[in-house]
């Protein structure tokens, strides 16, 4: 086959960064007959893969580089998500995530309540601010972490996320992952770690060890709705905690004298 024209080559590469973006790494070609069928190879890639503009190809050069613009434009990508049912079912708005870009430690949930579809920030109701103490036990600020969901709309009712929706979503979560690359990522609760690993086990399987992630470790714990439901089980989060505070270096804040 001949040399492809470079402005066909750079729509090619635009495309093949676009879908490593979202998480997507091998693809196939039919072989063809060279003689024949390479013009028309060539046209129907050119129609398939328009060049993309200036701005486009400076923004993704910077991406790789620079976490904020990185997380504005997957953000932008998102747009006013309907890409499944969730966006007809009562949604008011889109959970990006929060936080540090070039945080350390990444904390992953399940999806929006009522309160984080109604300030658009994950983790900011009742369970929110128990997340936040558990941050602060582990000796860091909320703004120190970066912290998302495995869907960014929210469930009717507060409904178990559907298999397909975490499917739909979860790439943009991957590309957030990527922007901010953390050293390590909590998952919290079932939802998440079965998403993250692809594995169907119980919490009591899943916890209490390192999981390699994309490159990243990732450790499991429970979620904090669910530690409101039961109290008794903040003693194994806790382990779990120690276990990254350890992996990370860091300390827990002493107690104040009483």
């Amino acid at each position: 086959m001949p040399p492809l024209d470079p402005q066909l080559r750079a729509a090619i590469s635009d495309r093949i960064r676009y879908y490593n973006d979202l998480g997507i790494y091998d693809f196939y070609r039919q072989p063809i007959e060279l003689a024949s069928a390479a013009p028309k190879f060539e046209s129907e890639i050119a129609v398939t893969m328009p060049r993309p503009s200036a701005s486009r190809v400076a923004s993704q050069a910077a991406v790789s580089s620079d976490p904020i613009i990185a997380l504005r434009q997957i953000r932008e990508d998102i747009g006013d998500c309907t890409r499944c049912r969730l966006s007809k079912q009562g949604r008011k708005q889109i959970v990006f995530g929060v936080g540090n870009p070039r945080a350390d430690l990444m904390f992953i949930g399940e999806a929006p309540g009522a309160d984080e579809d109604e300030r658009g920030e994950p983790f900011v109701g009742r369970a929110g601010q128990l997340l936040t103490n558990m941050i602060k036990a582990m000796g860091l600020s909320r703004e120190e972490v970066y912290i998302a969901n495995i869907i960014k709309c929210r469930p009717p009712g507060n409904r178990t996320p559907e298999r397909d929706e975490c499917e739909t979503c979860s790439p943009f979560l991957m590309r957030q992952i990527e922007a901010v690359a953390p050293k390590a990522i909590v998952a919290l609760g079932a939802v998440a770690a079965k998403t993250l690993l692809a594995i169907n086990a119980p919490m009591s399987e899943l916890r209490g060890r390192w999981y390699d992630f994309r490159g990243t470790k990732l450790a499991v714990t429970y979620h904090p709705a669910f530690l409101l439901r039961d109290p008794r089980q903040k003693k194994e989060t806790w382990k779990d905690l120690q276990m990254v505070m350890k992996e990370l270096g860091l300390k827990a804040p002493e107690k104040a004298p009483t």
